[in-house]
């Protein structure tokens, strides 16, 4: 059957066996907050410490608590996979860094681990070393984990990867549908190396009571002579989430969308003072919260609602409650806040902070431009801080433009709008809802996504560099006004990027290369982050340099050698003041 929820059981079991120490551990974590259950899942973690180092037990008990502890506390709009390697990949420095008390490299806090991750209708699973991962459906066992060990002869093998044994682990990191009545088992080698992968098929087909079973499995490599540690966890999905369209429009939709609203109306304790946009997609009002003990601290807020046009659009309502799940979580004094409500709600809307401003757009229309490089530049980093923090969360804004940027009174800005917003996270839970279209602004967007291409991060560079190119440029961008009729890859192709600096001559070439290779169109040539860009905004890259003096080489061979004397290089000192500190 199918439910609102994952549902399980399981047995384990974590033993000595014939040896005097146990170095295997074992921990499960199901979380009784349907939340985490829902947007993390739930973690089985098998670690086997490695016999000839002093610290293996230490390394087992250590890994498989520290995973399912920590895991349900990374972000839960980051991804299982990022999610699972970030935290393995701390563990292990840590186990590394302990393990360097000892000379020998097979010696110290060493130890294989096995983790199967249920989220949603998929298993995650992320092994490295010689425990073993089985899944079983319909009566046939399958090994999902790979062995990773070195075998020199019949009677000599060494395990060739660990945690703990070098400063990078190579993780093997698998997924795989999963369907009601699937069985997993995750064990050590104590278990696999003394049971015939077919007795083992019959056994785990057989089962009807897992904790039998298990304790069934555990005598019968004890029978075959095993000689280690025996730890096993014996699992079967009962029930699984539905993952419907029908059933998540129900949940989606549950509120009703509010009326179109006046001022002086209440909402749920909040009085609407005026209106502040209207657009066939959303209304924003200015409320005031009347719950207030005294009426001189009521505070002022956004009230943001959905638009009637879109009242039976699942897609549509889908995003819009993203947007202040994501909001919530997103942490940065250049981001909108979104107010997390402990009232009841009988519609559907969100609130936000108030931010008494106007957009980058408007502001900017109003400036003498071009801008002066020093002002331009503090914008640009305060939008790339923004920016930041969505990507710290495993988000990408995917429609970052001067009319979703708030310009404060006192200068600052804060990225808003969260309604085109990728949070892969969240992709993984609900995946029944295809979004068809893209929602970016053309101007502005990637072409990667406008044509249906997840570019990550690099989208969200390219948007920021050709925001960087207009302030820079006096209102121009990169591709000129032709970028929004494109609508094919082949249009795409035809574009040439136009220089800064036939627009604003005192724009250094070193400067406009930067601007250019972030809104490179050819992803391999775009920088892969956003101090990457900033670096090289702020201060010359060599490579640039390079090629400038190349160029003026040709033209001019008494330059090229003035260029390459310490005159130069107080020369570039000058530039550099002149152009971005004293603007």
């Amino acid at each position: 059957m199918s439910g609102s929820e994952l549902q399980l059981c399981y047995s384990s079991i974590c033993e000595a066996g014939v040896k005097p120490a146990n170095e295997d551990a074992v921990a499960v974590d199901i979380p009784a907050d349907p939340h985490l259950l829902t947007y993390k899942g739930a973690c089985f973690t098998l670690a086997d410490g490695v016999s000839t180092a002093e610290a293996g037990r230490q390394a087992s008990e250590r890994a498989v608590s520290r995973f399912c502890r920590e895991y349900c506390q990374t972000p839960d709009s980051w991804s299982v996979a990022y999610s699972a390697e970030q935290l393995l990949a701390t563990i292990n420095n840590e186990l590394y860094e302990l393990s360097h008390q000892f000379a020998h490299n097979q010696k110290g806090y060493l130890t294989t681990f096995t983790a199967l991750v249920l989220k949603s209708q998929t298993a995650h699973f992320f092994h490295i070393g010689d425990s073993r991962l089985y899944h079983w459906r319909e009566g046939v066992l399958v090994q999902l984990s790979q062995d990773h060990t070195t075998i020199l002869s019949e009677q000599r093998q060494f395990l060739g990867r660990a945690l703990g044994m070098d400063a990078h682990i190579e993780l093997q990191h698998g997924s795989i549908s999963i369907r009601m009545g699937d069985r997993f088992l995750l064990c050590s080698d104590g278990l696999s190396d003394f049971i015939s992968p077919d007795a083992l098929q019959q056994a785990v087909s057989a089962a009807v009571d897992l904790q039998q079973t298990a304790q069934q499995l555990k005598q019968q490599a004890l029978a075959q002579d095993s000689d280690d540690n025996i730890s096993l966890i014996l699992l079967e999905i009962t029930a699984l989430p539905e993952q419907s369209l029908d059933d998540l429009n129900q949940h989606l939709t549950r509120l009703p969308f509010p009326p179109a609203l006046s001022p002086g109306m209440k909402l749920d304790g909040y009085k609407v003072l005026r209106e502040l946009f209207a657009s066939s997609r959303s209304h924003l009002y200015l409320v005031e919260d009347e719950s207030a003990a005294v009426k001189s601290t009521a505070r002022q807020m956004v009230l943001k609602c959905p638009s009637l046009n879109y009242d039976d659009d699942v897609l549509y309502i889908d995003r819009f409650i993203r947007e202040e799940w994501i909001g919530l979580r997103i942490e940065s004094d250049y981001v909108v806040k979104v107010v997390r409500q402990h009232r009841p709600r009988t519609f559907l809307y969100y609130l936000m902070e108030y931010l008494p401003g106007q957009s980058l757009e408007q502001w900017f229309e109003t400036q003498p431009k071009p801008l002066k490089p020093a002002l331009a530049i503090k914008l640009v980093k305060q939008i790339a801080e923004g920016l930041k923090a969505f990507h710290r969360m495993g988000a990408i804004h995917q429609d970052l433009k001067p009319g979703n940027i708030i310009y404060l009174e006192d200068g600052s800005l804060k990225i808003v709008d969260f309604g085109s917003v990728y949070v892969a996270g969240l992709a993984e839970i609900y995946s029944a809802l295809q979004h068809e279209t893209a929602l970016g602004t053309a101007a502005y967007s990637d072409p990667h996504y406008l044509l249906g291409h997840n570019s990550g991060v690099q989208g969200d560079i390219y948007a920021l560099a050709t925001i960087a190119y207009e302030l820079f440029s006096g209102g121009h961008l990169p591709y000129g006004q032709t970028v929004e009729n494109c609508r094919t890859a082949a249009d795409y192709d035809k574009l040439r990027y136009r220089s800064s600096s036939q627009f604003n001559p005192v724009i250094p070439t070193w400067f406009d290369r930067a601007l250019q290779k972030g809104v490179s169109l050819d992803l391999s040539q775009r920088y892969q982050s956003i101090n990457q860009l900033l670096t090289d905004l702020q201060q010359p890259n060599p490579a640039f340099l390079h090629e400038e003096v190349k160029q003026q080489h040709k033209t001019n061979p008494l330059l090229f050698w003035q260029l390459l004397s310490g005159f130069w290089f107080i020369t570039l000192l000058l530039v550099v003041w002149l152009f971005l500190l004293r603007g």
